[in-house]
């Protein structure tokens, strides 16, 4: 959610950060807005929508080399052009930008800011009018004003602002939401993300929690909230830019829904070592090993992977799992077990549920692991163990490659696990994997197959349900999500037994039932709840795999060992919520409300 973008230089920084912005519009976003500086003034635009609506009322004769721009998700006050960032103080000399959410926002403008007239409904005001109070008021330097207000601050933010009156320095600092600091020849550049500044550099220094960094062409100078100076040196982003670009593809979604076979063979690849073995960090083998039992903590999609996950770990490495949603486990810990391993998934790396798990769990002295497909976000850099999912920038809102890497690379650990243990597998899970890829390249090649069964399905219908049994209802709930997130047709999954306990009463003539049955001990049982709900009227689809395949599937997929198939049953189900969002005129690679990195709790 939201992002940051800041350049100071001896460029036009307008461009640089326009651009920067469109690079960050992956994260959801409702409105957009940059501020330049140069000898002049401080000149602020910004506008509800997209970026394009922005760049539209952006005055091309202003020049100057240093700005802040903003991308903003709606969470105090409306999406407007009066909440949209850069806010100013009441007299215009400080603009800020802020990402996050000040808890307390409400009693510091009761204490401090009684007198002031506000010009928005954001929590965010309430930090630059403070800057401004604390230097006009209590004849405070900049910096120091800033880092009172730090300390006055309840929540989550990444903070970047300008001062009118001051020297050419961006005054930047954060807790708990990401922000980095790019490296330039004679120009540096702060960002939410690397990917917005790769178009100028590719080397960065990590800002840590309740540091401040000050920014000037020629110099950053990092310092904690007690003023005493950090060294940290820089690291080079590990991103293609032609990765992040579309090609020739219509949207981001489509593109990374094609990439999963390449993902699972450079998965394969990764993971193996000269001899062709599997293998991963030894330290995390004995840290699993040492485990009576696994929490693994996620959200949304990467949640649904976790559930995949658990099946895969407990059948293949004999290691008891639990899944759990981050946001119910932050405030409502179970009794857990003697020796626990927390196990956080995510794509980004920073969602924000998650690492409030994370920062409680490690001050409890557990172990800590974490999947991310991000190398150096902020979930990664705090867990005790990282392993990365390989699966290249994912841009489009709905996960997809990066929900099937989040399950090999989670068949891969309890296989490495197993194996240490001296187990038996009694499958090559590297033969596995590769067959999965081939399948979904046969999937991948049956888009007009699957386009046609997307209108004879979803055109017209409110609501659809997806069915499954054992590891399809993992799949199913999947399935569901990205129908509900790209085309807002509301869809729920469902365990194929749980139909006759209530939901059977939702089914009406014409109602969409998608079954998944891919596993042989269920496969008579949930066709059997398609019957029931084919007599009260619904529109089946079963998706099959092949040997378990009847004359009335509407899809079979390609065989591959039943415990694998989620990563490729999920395939045609992204592909035909897919469809539906294009035969609904839907923005597929932004949804109207989500965002990619959820940086709010």
């Amino acid at each position: 959610m939201c992002g940051i973008v800041g350049y100071i230089g001896n460029q036009d920084a307008k461009e640089i950060l326009l651009k920067g912005l469109e690079k960050l519009e992956y994260r959801g976003y409702d409105s957009a807005g940059i501020a330049v500086k140069n000898e002049e003034a401080v000149h602020v635009f910004k506008e509800k929508g997209r970026i394009a609506n922005l760049r539209n009322i952006v005055d091309e004769t202003v020049a100057a080399t240093m700005g802040i721009g903003h991308t903003r998700w709606a969470t105090h006050g409306i999406p407007s052009k009066e909440n949209s960032h850069p806010h100013q103080s009441t007299s215009g000399r400080f603009t800020l930008v802020h990402n996050g959410v000040i808890e307390n926002y409400e009693q510091l403008k009761r204490e401090y800011l009684s007198d002031v007239e506000f010009a928005s409904d954001t929590d965010t005001e309430v930090v630059v009018q403070l800057i401004e109070k604390f230097v006009t008021e209590e004849n405070l330097e900049v910096l120091e004003a800033f880092r009172k207000t730090l300390t006055l601050l309840q929540g989550s933010y990444a903070i970047a602002f300008l001062d009118e009156s001051g020297s050419d320095t961006l005054y930047v600092a954060k807790n708990k939401s990401p922000l980095l600091v790019g490296l330039g020849d004679d120009f540096n550049v702060i960002a939410s993300d690397a990917m917005a500044m790769l178009q100028v550099t590719d080397e960065y220094v990590e800002i840590m929690d309740k540091e401040i960094v000050l920014v000037t062409k020629d110099q950053v100078t990092i310092e904690n909230l007690q003023g005493e100076p950090v060294k940290r040196p820089s690291y080079k982003a590990e991103l293609d830019a032609s990765d992040i670009e579309k090609g020739t593809y219509p949207f981001y979604m489509l593109k990374e829904i094609d990439e999963q076979p390449l993902v699972i063979r450079k998965i394969i690849q990764t993971y193996q070592d000269d001899q062709g073995q599997l293998t991963i960090n030894p330290d995390i083998i004995t840290t699993v090993n040492d485990a009576d039992r696994i929490y693994i903590i996620a959200a949304g999609t990467s949640y649904h992977a976790g559930l995949v996950g658990k099946q895969l770990i407990e059948t293949i490495a004999e290691i008891p799992v639990e899944v759990h949603i981050a946001s119910e486990f932050g405030y409502n810990m179970p009794l857990l077990s003697k020796k626990p391993l927390f196990v956080f998934i995510s794509q980004s790396g920073e969602t924000a549920d998650s690492r409030a798990v994370l920062v409680h769990v490690k001050e409890l002295g557990y172990p800590t692991l974490t999947l991310t497909n991000v190398p150096g976000s902020t979930l990664s850099r705090e867990a005790d163990y990282t392993l990365l999912l390989h699966a290249g920038p994912e841009i489009a809102v709905a996960s997809t490659k990066a929900y099937t890497a989040q399950i090999a690379v989670m068949s891969i650990l309890a296989k490495v696990v197993a194996d240490h243990k001296q187990k038996e597998v009694p499958f090559d899970l590297v033969q596995e994997l590769g067959l999965v890829a081939n399948a979904m390249e046969v999937l991948c090649d049956s888009k007009e197959i699957l386009e046609i069964m997307s209108k004879e399905y979803f055109t017209d219908t409110p609501n659809a349900f997806f069915i499954g049994r054992g590891i399809d209802y993992y799949v199913c709930l999947e399935g569901s999500l990205k129908l509900k997130e790209i085309s807002y047709i509301q869809a729920e999954g469902f365990a194929g037994g749980e139909l006759k306990h209530g939901t059977i009463a939702l089914i009406e003539d014409g109602t969409p039932i998608i079954a998944v049955a891919t596993q042989a001990s269920v496969n008579l049982s949930i066709r059997g709840n398609v019957k029931e709900v084919v007599s009260r009227g619904a529109n089946p689809c079963i998706i099959s795999m092949k040997g378990l395949d009847m004359d009335e599937d509407s899809f079979v997929i390609p065989e591959v060992h039943e415990l694998l198939t989620p990563l490729v049953s999920v395939v045609p189900l992204q592909l035909l919520a897919y469809y539906a969002a294009i035969q609904r005129g839907c923005d597929v690679d932004k949804p109207r409300n989500l965002a990619k990195s959820v940086t709010v709790e």
